[in-house]
C-alpha cells in the first residue's frame, strides 16, 4: 500500500485529498485490482492485460449497525498466497487447482465501526466480499443489511447479454421470480430492463476488442439472500440488488441477517481476451467449502421422463412401466415420474413401481411442489417439502422405497427465508440419501461443493418452453448457444432434456415441430453439464433412430474430468471438449439458420481417425427449409485428424456435430 495524492477541483477552490489505495496483483500478473478510499467513498477498478475492464466502481452496504458507503477510510491490509487442490465429481472438472492473491482490507466508517473487505484475484478471476464485525463493547452479535452499493462499471463501448429478472408473484399461477426470462444479444448497458426489477445472475458482458466479462455470486445459502444485478446507471454502472418485498406473497425480509462477525457471499467477476475462461471458470467452487459430508455415495447417470412430451396424462403406473423399461433398455440409471403422482398412481403404487425399476437396475426420482403458501402452483403433491416435519415422513417412506432422488420445483423468490429452504431440503434429503434437482427456482450458487447430494437447477428457459411454444421451439438454437457462457458456466443445469421426438406430442406426428436436427439434440447433452442427465427419449424413439444414434445414447457420460471452450459467440454457436476418463467428446450446435464453419483444434485427437455425428445437409432454399418440417438426416462418417490437430468443420443450420 502506498499513499498518493489526488486533485479535486470544487467550485472556485482547490484542496488536496489524501487517499490509501491497494493494488492487488494475480499471480501471473495479468489481472491488478486498485482499491482505494478516495474522498470517503471505497471504489475499486480492475484491468486485465493492461485493459480496463471495469471502471472504478463503488463498494460498500448499509447495515443496522452503520453506514459503509461513505466516510470510510482504509486502515490497513495483509496480503497472501492461496494455493488449493480439491476434487468434484458434479461439475465441469474433476480436479481443480486454485490459485489466487489475496487480499484482507481493514476499512473503518465515520463512526469508527470497522469493515473488512476480502478480495482474491486469480488469473481470470476477482472476487470479494465483506465482513462485518461486533462494536467495541462486543455487542452487537447480529446485525441486519439493508442494501449493497457494490458496483460493476463498465466501459461505455460495453454490451451485454443478460436476462431480467421478473416481478414477483408473476407469470403462471404466480410462482416469479424463476429465473425463466428470456436473453437479448449484444445489447446495449442503457437499455432498462424488461420488467424493471433488473438483471438475474450470471450476468455476461462484451467489453468490445477489449475481452468478456461475466458476474455472479456465489457462498449463498440460508446465510444470506439471493442478489441480482439492478438496471444500469450511467454515473455508477450496475450494483447489486436485494429480492423484492413482494416475493414469497410479501412473507419474510428482503433484509439480510447474518451474526457477527459475519461475511457476505462473495461477488464474482470472471474476465479474459476469449470466451475461455468464462467457459472454462471454476470460481463458483473455489470459494466456498462443503458444509456436511455424503451419507451415501451418489450416483451421477442419465434419466428417463415422461411428462416433457407425454405431458400429465403420462402420470399413470403403465404409462411409467414404459419408461422404465426403456431406461432399462438404454442402460440409464434412473427414471423420473412428475407431477400428480401421488393422485394418479398412489403411494402404494409407486412402491410397486420402485421394485419393478430396481428389478430393472433402474431406480426412480420422484417431483414434488415446495409450496407452502407462497404462490398459486396447484400440482401435487404439496405440503411435503415446506416444512421438516412433513420432509423427514416423506424423505423416510423415499429412503424405505429406494426411491434415488427428487425434483422439486416451484419455488419463487430470493428472500433468505426461502434461500433457507432450498438448504433444508438438501440437508434432509442427504441423511435419507437422496439427491436433489430444483426447478422454478433460483440461481445455484457453489451448491454443488457446499452441498454433496445436489445435482442441478433449472433457473433458466429450458425445455419444456419447446414443448409449450412454437416460439421458443424456434429459439432453442439460439438458447443453448447462449447457456454454456451464462448459466451453466455457473452451476450445472437441468436443460431437461435431449429431446428426440420431431413433434411435440406423443403421437409424434402432432402440434408443433422441433426446429433442430436430432445431432443438435444430441450434442446438446454434450454443450449442457449436469451430472444426471435427463434422455427425452419416448419408446416410439427405438424404432425411429438409426443404431448409432441410440448408440451414442447408450453410452453418454454425465460427469467430466476436464472441459475445453474450442469455439463459439453466444447465441450463435459454441463447440466444447469434454474428458471422461481418457475419452474426449466433442460437441458443436448452431442456433442460426445459416451454416456456420470454423477451424477446431482437436489436439487430443492428433494422428487419429475419429468417429463424426453430422447433419446431411437439406438440398433446398433456406425459405423452404425454415418453413419446412423435414430435419436433416444425421450421418455417421470417419475423420482423419492431422497432426497439427485443426480440423475444419462446418455445422448445418440449427444443427450439431458431435467428435469421439
Amino acid at each position: 500500500m502506498k499513499r498518493i495524492c489526488y486533485f479535486v477541483f470544487l467550485a472556485f477552490m482547490t484542496a488536496n485529498v489524501w487517499a490509501e489505495e491497494v493494488k492487488i496483483a494475480s499471480p501471473d500478473g495479468k489481472v491488478n485490482v486498485t482499491v482505494t478510499d478516495q474522498g470517503g467513498i471505497p471504489t475499486y477498478m480492475i484491468t486485465y492485460d493492461g485493459r480496463v475492464m471495469l471502471k472504478p466502481s463503488r463498494l460498500g452496504l448499509k447495515a443496522s449497525i452503520g453506514d459503509f458507503t461513505a466516510g470510510i477510510t482504509i486502515k490497513g491490509q495483509k496480503q497472501s498466497r492461496i494455493d488449493q487442490n480439491y476434487e468434484m465429481t458434479r461439475i465441469k472438472t474433476s480436479q481443480v487447482h486454485y490459485v489466487a492473491t489475496e487480499a484482507v482490507i481493514a476499512m473503518q466508517n465515520a463512526q469508527g465501526w470497522p469493515l473488512t473487505v476480502t478480495f482474491r484475484v486469480s488469473n481470470h478471476d476477482v472476487a470479494f466480499r465483506y465482513t462485518l464485525h461486533r462494536g467495541p463493547n462486543d455487542t452487537p452479535r447480529c446485525a441486519l443489511v439493508y442494501s449493497e452499493t457494490s458496483a460493476f462499471n463498465f466501459p461505455q463501448h460495453t454490451t451485454t447479454f443478460i436476462c431480467p429478472q421478473s416481478k414477483p408473484m408473476d407469470g403462471w399461477e404466480r410462482t416469479k421470480p424463476s429465473y425463466e426470462e428470456e436473453y437479448k444479444a449484444d445489447a446495449a448497458m442503457d437499455l432498462p430492463s424488461q420488467y424493471g426489477q433488473g438483471y438475474t445472475f450470471p450476468c455476461l458482458f462484451h467489453v468490445g476488442n477489449d475481452g468478456w466479462v461475466l458476474v455472479s455470486e456465489t457462498g449463498t445459502g440460508s446465510n444470506y439472500v439471493g442478489c441480482h444485478l439492478s438496471d444500469y446507471h450511467k454515473d455508477l454502472g450496475y450494483t447489486i440488488a436485494f429480492p423484492n418485498q413482494d416475493e414469497m406473497n410479501g412473507m419474510g425480509s428482503p433484509y439480510a441477517g447474518i451474526p457477527l462477525p459475519g461475511s457476505t457471499p462473495w461477488r464474482t467477476i470472471t474476465m479474459g481476451t476469449t470466451l475461455k475462461p468464462i467457459v472454462e471458470t471454476t470460481i463458483p467452487y473455489d470459494l466456498v467449502e462443503p458444509l456436511y459430508q455424503p451419507t451415501h455415495k451418489y450416483k451421477p447417470g442419465r434419466y428417463t421422463w415422461s411428462w416433457l412430451i407425454w405431458q400429465d396424462e403420462s402420470c399413470n403406473y403403465d404409462d411409467q412401466v414404459q419408461f422404465v423399461d426403456l431406461a432399462a433398455t438404454m442402460g440409464y440409471e434412473y427414471c423420473l415420474v412428475d407431477a400428480l403422482w401421488n393422485q394418479r398412481i398412489g403411494r402404494e403404487g409407486i412402491e410397486k413401481l420402485s421394485r419393478y425399476a430396481c428389478s430393472k437396475g433402474v431406480q426412480l426420482m420422484l417431483w414434488y411442489n415446495s409450496n407452502g403458501m407462497w404462490n398459486d402452483a396447484p400440482q401435487s403433491p404439496v405440503g411435503c417439502m415446506n416444512t421438516s416435519w412433513a420432509r423427514e415422513r416423506e424423505m423416510k417412506w423415499m429412503e424405505e422405497n429406494r426411491i434415488a432422488g427428487i425434483k422439486v420445483d416451484f419455488f419463487g423468490g430470493d428472500k433468505q427465508e426461502m434461500m433457507k429452504l432450498y438448504e433444508d431440503i438438501l440437508v434432509d434429503a442427504n441423511r435419507h440419501g437422496l439427491q436433489v434437482i430444483f426447478h422454478g427456482c433460483t440461481l445455484p450458487r457453489g451448491w454443488e461443493r457446499m452441498y454433496p447430494n445436489y445435482v442441478a437447477s433449472e433457473a433458466m428457459l429450458a425445455s419444456e418452453n419447446v414443448y409449450f411454444t412454437e416460439h421458443h421451439a424456434r429459439q432453442e438454437g439460439f438458447e443453448l448457444c447462449t447457456y454454456p457462457f451464462t448459466r451453466n458456466a455457473v452451476g450445472s443445469a437441468d436443460w431437461g432434456g435431449v429431446l428426440m421426438n420431431t413433434h411435440m406430442s406423443r403421437d409424434n406426428k402432432s402440434r408443433h415441430p422441433r426446429y433442430t436436427s436430432n445431432v443438435f439434440e444430441m450434442a446438446s447433452a454434450l454443450i449442457m453439464q449436469s451430472s444426471i442427465n435427463a434422455v427425452v427419449l419416448c419408446p416410439n424413439n427405438l424404432s425411429e433412430l438409426q443404431p448409432f444414434e441410440l448408440d451414442f445414447l447408450r453410452e453418454l457420460p454425465t460427469t467430466w474430468d476436464e472441459t475445453r471452450f474450442l469455439d463459439g459467440y453466444p447465441t450463435r454457436y459454441v463447440a466444447l471438449a469434454r474428458r471422461h476418463g481418457s475419452k474426449w467428446y466433442v460437441g458443436a450446435l448452431n442456433g442460426t439458420q445459416e451454416p456456420i464453419s470454423m477451424t477446431l483444434d482437436l489436439s487430443m485427437f492428433a494422428n487419429q481417425t475419429m468417429t463424426c455425428l453430422t447433419d446431411q445437409p437439406l438440398k433446398k432454399s433456406k425459405k423452404a427449409q425454415e418453413n419446412s418440417l423435414q430435419l436433416p438426416t444425421p450421418v455417421q462418417k470417419q475423420l482423419k485428424v492431422p497432426q497439427d490437430g485443426k480440423v475444419q468443420i462446418t455445422i448445418q443450420p440449427m444443427g450439431g456435430i458431435i467428435i469421439r
